[in-house]
This record gives C-alpha cells, structure tokens and sequence, in this order.
C-alpha cells in the first residue's frame, strides 16, 4: 500500500471515529466522514468501496490498537491484567469512549461482532495463563467490561466516584491488577 493511500485510510478511519464519538454513532454517514477526513467522497470510496468496508476498518483499528497497547505495557514488564485495567479505566473515564461507533458497525452487520469477541477470548486465555487467581482476574476483568459497556450505553447510573470505587475494589480482588 502507497504511503499516500494509507495516510489518507488513517485520516478516513481517524475522522470515522472522531465524527462518531462527537456526533454520535447515527452520524456516520460517507459524505460527513469524507468531509471531516478532508478527502472526497471518491477518495473515500477508493479506500473504502462500502461503508461496511470502513466500519470493519475501524473496528480492526481498534482492535489492533488495543493489542499493541496490551502488547508493549507486557514488553514493559507491566502484568497484562494492570495494562487492561489501565486501558479500559481510561476509556470508561472519557466523556464519549473511544469506540462509540461500534453500534453503527454492529448495525451494519452483526459480525462484526465476531472479531471483537476474538479479542476478548484471547486476551481472557492470556490473563488465565497469567495468574495463579482466576477468580480475582475475572471479577477484574468482567467488573471493567461492565463499566466500559455502561459508558458504551451511556448509562449515567455511575458517577466518576463510583466508578473509582469499583475499579479500586476490583484491583484490590486481582492483588492489584497483576
């Protein structure tokens, strides 16, 4: 792939984001994502021939993103449950979370479902294979899944000290996040 086409891909992918975490997902048409990544709706459809190509897009760069996260906090010597729980306290903490727009692909096709489900299965036999407590790992792990979906359904039910508790609760049953 050119440099010039992949530049142009990430601007696409980037404003395909942006466009869905400040607009909300139901904004995510072609011609307000080519407007926003500064291409033309052509230029778009070059790198994207469907919109169903770029919401897989998104949702492969989002995944990739998180593995690569995951992947150096663990060349950093960073317990993979810590580098998790850091990433998604981050997530949970922002006022519109970073893959808002994963409806919109889910409405396009419910497959697309399928890689991030992958993801999670992966990642949940890499932080087994870690630990010599599960229980603590899954109580961490599905109590940070739970706030992530809670700010994906933009449920308010949780204010930013209750999510705090939570998660200090749910480091302090996973021996601190390692």
């Amino acid at each position: 792939m050119s440099t010039t086409k992949a530049n142009s891909r990430e601007r696409i992918l980037a404003a395909a984001a942006e466009l869905a975490r400040n607009a909300g997902p139901g904004s995510l048409s072609l011609d307000a994502i080519a407007h926003q990544a500064g291409v033309s709706k052509g230029g778009l459809l070059y790198n994207f021939p469907t919109k169903a190509k770029l919401l897989q897009g998104l949702v492969e760069k989002h995944l990739g993103e998180m593995e690569q996260s995951l992947d150096a906090a663990a060349a950093r010597g960073e317990p993979l449950l810590a580098a998790y729980m850091r990433l998604m306290e981050g997530s949970s903490a922002e006022e519109r979370p970073p893959a808002s727009w994963i409806f919109s692909a889910i409405a396009e096709d419910p497959e697309f479902l399928a890689p991030i489900n992958q993801f999670r299965r992966r990642l949940l036999a890499r932080l087994r294979a870690e630990t010599h407590d599960l229980a603590g790992v899954l109580v961490a792990f599905f109590a940070m899944e739970g706030l992530l979906c809670m700010k994906l359904f933009d449920d308010e039910l949780l204010d930013a000290e209750d999510r705090r508790l939570i998660i200090e609760r749910a480091r302090a049953v996973a021996g601190g996040g390692s």
